[in-house]
């Protein structure tokens, strides 16, 4: 049986896949891309599209306090699937954690004039 963490992981990955944002006009987001978790938690995930590349976003945030490496990581292994995820840099004193990852189509590229 899954637990809470994994189902809603499912369901953000499913609405994300379902409704990407294409770059660069599309940068709404909605609240299918989001969860929060009975201790607060805030997690956003988007997948965002273009041409030649697509990027996964999770974003962690709470409202008293920077969301622990422990929690970010249970939850990143259950949506970014097939690549690795970086921590992108924050704002000193933010209580929001932002991780991404990169997938590119070299093949799909234009050409460097």
């Amino acid at each position: 049986m899954l637990d809470a963490i994994e189902r809603e992981a499912a369901r953000l990955r499913a609405a994300a896949e379902a409704k990407p944002l294409r770059l660069p006009v599309n940068r709404r987001v909605d609240e299918t891309h989001r969860a929060i978790t009975d201790d607060g938690l805030s997690v956003w995930f988007t997948i965002q599209v273009s041409p030649h590349s697509r990027i996964q976003e999770a974003i962690f945030e709470r409202p008293d306090r920077v969301p622990s490496d422990e929690e970010c990581r249970r939850w990143l292994g259950l949506l970014i699937v097939g690549a690795e995820a970086t921590e992108a840099p924050g704002l000193p004193g933010a209580m929001t954690r932002r991780f991404e990852a990169f997938e590119h189509s070299p093949e799909r590229e234009a050409p460097i004039a």
